[in-house]
């Protein structure tokens, strides 16, 4: 029996690949530390679980393919205090972030098409791509320049004639990077004068630190081109909801993104009425709070990460993660050997492996993603550590 080249070309999950090794540290009494994965641990706000329970029909019966009229309005209200101003008539709900960008993907590029990110990239855009046997291209930003979207040069010299769209994260995942106005702006020239769709990745947009504030590709008015895709996993902490939007003004892209909707019916209904109720009934601080407690986090992380000698960092300026070149000779060996051959006390840590969130899986070879999705203390103590381990790693296999 034979497999298809769709499956047999992509690549397993950087973030979840090791989960094993990580497994079988835990089954011989090992604390692991999870920072490998964007899971956040704050608890998902209670009017989620009270919005589900009031709903209570005697058959739970699809919605809308495109969602419940209710929650594209409540989604229309959000996006308004954001500068960016959609109808309800111009959102899909979708079965997380994740299938939004493979309804934008799906309905811009054919098989053999390009789409041009800026790598390191969320590991799934690589594999969505090759799921949809669409090759993925990047530009390359630089960890020394704090991950900055390289140079409108840099970027236009990657697209060819068969490119379709430019995708990209903002703010960053893996890297924390915040993308300025004039970056944004470089974004949408370059997708304007080379004719390309801007698929626009979102779902960080409320975790900004430093005073930085998020601006949406759709503050430049190129309508017709820019496509938005959202997600309340991060922001709520509802990862397990699947509930995602795609948003766009261009009604051609809205009806043909439509034909990919009804294929799967409808998102989950018992969460497109928790998340009515996170949107309608959260209070105005809780996002607030919860930027002010991803800003410590993220300040602790730093903090102790600068205590390894030999890594190299810039402090990232938004999302929940920061990418760190770490002085070994392979991060994913390094990553393997902590689960199963190094602890503290018998805790050890996991990371994720830069090199999935490349084009090459020969770049990032030395770097690792942290996702810092735990209470402060617990990350000083994690990444202690990873710090102790990189020591007794470079005198095992490097010395």
């Amino acid at each position: 029996m034979n497999f298809s080249k769709r499956a047999l070309q992509m690549q397993a999950s950087p973030i979840r690949k090791l989960i094993p090794f990580s497994d079988e540290a835990k089954s011989k009494g090992k604390k692991v530390y999870h920072l490998n994965i964007g899971q956040p641990d704050l608890p998902t706000p209670q009017q989620f679980y009270d919005a589900v329970k009031k709903f209570t029909p005697k058959v739970l019966a699809y919605s809308h393919s495109a969602g419940l009229m209710e929650l594209r309005q409540a989604f229309s209200q959000y996006y308004k205090k954001w500068n960016m101003d959609f109808s309800a008539e111009e959102i899909i709900v979708t079965n997380g972030g994740s299938e939004a960008i493979v309804f934008a993907l799906s309905v811009v590029a054919d098989p053999g098409d390009e789409i041009l990110t800026i790598e390191p990239f969320y590991a799934n855009y690589r594999g969505f791509c090759e799921m949809l046997n669409i090759k993925i291209t990047a530009a390359r930003s630089k960890a020394e320049d704090g991950y900055a979207l390289p140079s409108k040069h840099e970027i236009e010299s990657k697209i060819t004639s068969k490119t379709r769209a430019i995708l990209f994260s903002n703010p960053s995942n893996p890297t924390g990077a915040v993308y300025t106005r004039a970056e944004v702006q470089t974004l949408v020239e370059i997708a304007k004068e080379h004719d390309l769709y801007l698929i626009s990745d979102e779902v960080y947009k409320e975790f900004t630190f430093d005073g930085l504030n998020h601006v949406s590709a759709m503050e430049f008015g190129e309508y017709d081109r820019t496509i938005i895709v959202d997600s309340i996993s991060k922001r709520f902490s509802a990862c397990g909801a699947r509930i995602g939007v795609l948003a766009t003004k261009n009604k051609e892209v809205f009806a043909q993104s439509m034909k990919f909707a009804q294929s799967r019916l409808c998102a989950p209904v018992l969460e497109q009425y928790g998340t009515i109720g996170v949107l309608n009934d959260l209070g105005g601080s809780y996002l607030e709070e919860m930027r002010q407690e991803y800003q410590r986090r993220r300040d602790a992380v730093f903090c102790e990460l600068q205590k390894i000698e030999g890594a190299k960092m810039k402090m990232p300026k938004g999302s929940f993660y920061v990418s760190v070149e770490l002085p070994v000779d392979d991060s994913e060996k390094f990553i393997k050997w902590m689960l199963s051959d190094f602890s503290v006390e018998n805790e050890t840590v996991m990371v994720a492996p830069l090199s999935g969130f490349y084009t090459n899986d020969e770049f990032g070879k030395k770097e690792i993603r942290i996702a810092y999705v735990l209470e402060p203390d617990k990350l000083k103590k994690a990444c202690y550590i990873l710090g102790e381990g990189v020591k007794q790693y470079r005198k095992t296999f490097m010395q």
